[in-house]
């Protein structure tokens, strides 16, 4: 218990002794560390508050440079979207200036000279052909009789001399041929100026189309531009010929049952395809690679080489030689005389267009523009047969005497001196004629009694002059309603849109100021031909070399 008392009243006294109060000297340095440490708290408030702006400071640029770079990315995409903006603009004005350009040349609400009716023809008042005049009937009806008619009279004999000739090639072309495997070659037709009756231009040539057909099972099939296909504004007027088996049996074609010579090949196989699988048209040796339509270029070379050798075999009966005209036109010939004269003349191999008078070529002699075709598979679609039948036909209704051809041959006349003065240009006999052909359908036909020959030639320089500067000339017969309906002409190129001749004249400029400005130099200079010519005609008119036969 005692112990207990003194354990209590120890701790009493101890904490008496340690109480703070009771020793307030000894505690007197507490004050000062206080002070120390109330003086380093401010002294690190003053650092954080120093740190504190920095880190504001650095905020603050941060955010400036921040805005600037989002204003920057703003600015250029305003500038983008700018640009873009213009580019679509001008890209969308460019398509429409293009579509307003073809819309104007094809499609404008006037009437196109081709069209026109009767009272609508461009006449004699005004200032038509920049108020150049011409000579008058008198001297052109001298200067036709005296130039034009004269230099024409041997034309029957030379188409005699030169289809006399045609037969007795095509006849040896054919004994070359097997008639189980090689192209069958048909009779030629004659086509074009020298068969129309209004060629003037020396020498006199000759144009032969030459049809040709696959042997069979094989046949053409001929797809043109206007049957459904979409073709662009160039090809129309041309057409594919599909080379079509009429059965698919593997051993369909005959020279792989009949036994040919070891010289001898198939024209519709290569060397090393006579067994081909049903339906595959890709080994065809007058094909275009691997697909079934007719090569021109491989045609060309065909033919070329067939009237080779056929002149070849044929050749020691005559006494003159045989030539290529040229280069670049396999049918184009030319007999050479021993006395130095020769007549060219020219074989055109072409496919018949179904059971009409059309006819695809592979190329055609003497093309205004120089156009290609896009691809060696498009056929050229000519309508010079249904011309002929045309020009045939009409003249029939016309008076005697009449003064139609008298007028193409004056223009075709002065064209070609034109074109040895200052080059060729993208007006040629074709167009001529179809604007002949138009006015031959528009007008009367009294309107073309020999009387009226000045009035229908300033008329067709008028008609041509007008198309010049519209830059637009419609195909005669393509999209033509108006062409009558006994000549035959397939529905389908009747319902065609119609076809531009002068379209090419919207894109190449150069060409068609050339053309105009040799238009208009062929008008002024033609009284000055026509004097010339009717005083001083050219002594060439030299009887034909006959035919000499060796025995």
């Amino acid at each position: 218990m005692a112990l207990g008392l003194f354990r209590v009243c120890l701790v009493v006294v101890t904490a008496i002794i340690n109480h703070p109060l009771l020793f307030p000297r000894e505690n007197a340095t507490v004050p000062e560390n206080e002070e120390e440490i109330i003086r380093q708290m401010q002294a690190h408030q003053e650092k954080l508050q120093l740190e504190q702006l920095r880190l504001e400071e650095e905020v603050a640029r941060l955010a400036a440079e921040k805005e600037a770079l989002e204003r920057v990315a703003e600015e250029g995409q305003q500038q983008n979207e700018s640009r873009a903006a213009w580019d679509l603009w001008s890209t969308l004005c460019m398509i429409l200036f293009l579509v307003i350009e073809v819309w104007r040349q094809d499609h404008q609400d006037g009437p196109s000279p081709e069209c026109l009716e009767e009272d609508e023809l461009p006449g004699l008042d005004g200032a038509p052909l920049r108020g150049l005049t011409l000579p008058n009937k008198a001297t052109l009806d001298h200067f036709y009789e005296r130039c034009i008619r004269g230099a024409t009279a041997d034309a029957a004999r030379t188409r005699e001399f030169v289809e006399g000739f045609v037969d007795d090639l095509l006849e040896a072309l054919r004994s070359l041929c097997s008639r189980d495997s090689d192209m069958e070659v048909e009779d030629f037709i004659g086509v074009d100026s020298m068969y129309e009756n209004w060629q003037v231009n020396k020498p006199l040539l000759c144009d032969l189309f030459v049809p040709f057909m696959p042997p069979e099972p094989y046949h053409f099939h001929p797809e043109l531009w206007c049957s459904g296909r979409s073709v662009p504004l160039d090809r129309q007027g041309y057409g594919q010929i599909k080379v079509v088996r009429a059965d698919e049996d593997t051993l369909g074609c005959i020279c792989g049952k009949t036994k040919l010579g070891e010289d001898m090949l198939c024209l519709l196989h290569g060397k090393n395809s006579v067994m081909r699988r049903p339906g595959s048209e890709a080994g065809e040796l007058l094909c275009a690679g691997d697909s079934p339509y007719l090569d021109t270029m491989r045609v060309m070379k065909w033919f070329q080489t067939a009237l080779t050798k056929a002149w070849h075999c044929i050749a020691h009966k005559y006494e003159f030689d045989l030539a290529f005209g040229q280069l670049d036109t396999p049918g184009s010939l030319k007999i050479k005389f021993r006395s130095g004269k020769f007549m060219p003349f020219n074989l055109i191999p072409v496919i018949q267009c179904d059971d009409s008078d059309l006819y695809f070529v592979s190329h055609l002699p003497r093309e205004p523009f120089g156009n290609t075709p896009a691809s060696s598979t498009d056929w050229l679609l000519s309508f010079a047969v249904y011309e002929r039948h045309f020009l045939r036909m009409t003249s029939k209704a016309l008076p005697e005497g009449s003064c139609h051809l008298s007028c193409l041959q004056i223009v075709s006349f002065l064209l070609s001196k034109q074109s040895r003065l200052t080059g060729p240009s993208g007006l040629g006999n074709y167009h001529l004629k179809t604007a002949l052909l138009h006015l031959l359908l528009a007008r009367r036909p009294t309107d073309w009694k020999a009387g009226h020959l000045d009035a229908r030639l300033h008329e067709m320089l008028c008609f041509l002059e007008k198309s010049l500067l519209e830059k637009k000339l419609h195909h005669f017969f393509i999209g033509n309603r108006k062409v009558p309906e006994a000549l035959g002409l397939p529905e389908a190129v009747r319902r065609a849109e119609p076809l531009n001749l002068f379209r090419p004249f919207v894109l190449q400029r150069s060409l068609y100021r050339k053309t105009v400005d040799s238009f208009y130099e062929m008008l002024k200079n033609a009284p000055v031909l026509i004097s010339e010519y009717s005083l001083h005609i050219p002594s060439d008119h030299s009887s034909l070399p006959q035919k000499a036969v060796i025995s």
